[in-house]
């Protein structure tokens, strides 16, 4: 599972790391606390529709992933995870999985492990930015009028997979890591059958995260500062 992760790369960072050629509406601040519902950078290809072209993008969207048949955004809370297992099967992340797939940039992200009869707070990052695989939605709004600027809503969700070795140690599930020609064949929007989008989940390796114990405050969601990636002293 992923729940919470950080994320305090600039646009200009992100733009760097993914190619990206154009970042769509302004930028987020650098939030070390991200939490379901809340506003998140995405990356994604979008295709000119007249020339063909593609391009990538840096959009904000909800997480938490609203399907386009969803009555209401409340849905999405309870889809802020999707199983790399079960993406093509799904109803509400088989369209997605197919044609609207994207990154999700992260510092690394955090994870509970039972200890002593409490849950213990741990950081995973790497060297550098993690791209975490994710799906994205557009939802109209039924109430909103048709020239209201606000009537589309972007959403995603996290693909996670079974993790293992140290990162399994922690938690049975870890956020789908994408790299190199993993990330690009990810974006690219000509793969879409359900065995060739099983295909790249399977062979995508699983990266080598450093994880390490944080103190309890990043339990509220409240709390959102640099302190919350200070590792707790052994």
């Amino acid at each position: 599972m992923c729940g919470r992760y950080a994320n305090t790369r600039s646009d200009a960072d992100l733009k760097d790391v993914f190619d990206i050629v154009e970042a769509v509406g302004e930028g987020l601040a650098p939030s070390y606390n991200i939490a379901p519902t809340q506003p998140v950078r995405i990356a994604l290809t979008r295709t000119d529709r007249e020339t063909g072209d593609r391009r990538r993008e840096l959009h904000t969207a909800r997480w938490g992933l609203v399907p386009s048949w969803a009555k209401d955004l409340s849905i999405g809370a309870r889809m802020i995870n999707a199983r790399s297992e079960t993406i093509t099967e799904k109803p509400a992340f088989r369209k997605a999985a197919a044609s609207r797939r994207c990154i999700v940039p992260a510092d690394g992200y955090y994870e509970w492990m039972r200890r002593d009869g409490r849950k213990v707070p741990y950081f995973l990052h790497a060297d550098g930015v993690l791209a975490m695989a994710g799906l994205y939605e557009w939802w109209r709004r039924p109430d909103a009028a048709d020239d209201d600027p606000d009537r589309w809503v972007l959403s995603t969700t996290i693909i996670t997979r079974p993790a293992t070795d140290a990162i399994g140690e922690i938690h049975d599930r870890a956020p789908l890591v994408l790299a190199g020609a993993d990330l690009d064949e990810w974006l690219d929007p000509s793969i879409t059958a359900p065995g060739a989008i099983t295909g790249l989940v399977d062979h995508v390796v699983e990266p080598t995260l450093i994880p390490y114990e944080v103190g309890p405050a990043v339990g509220n969601v409240a709390n959102n500062s640099p302190e919350l990636l200070e590792p707790v002293a052994v």
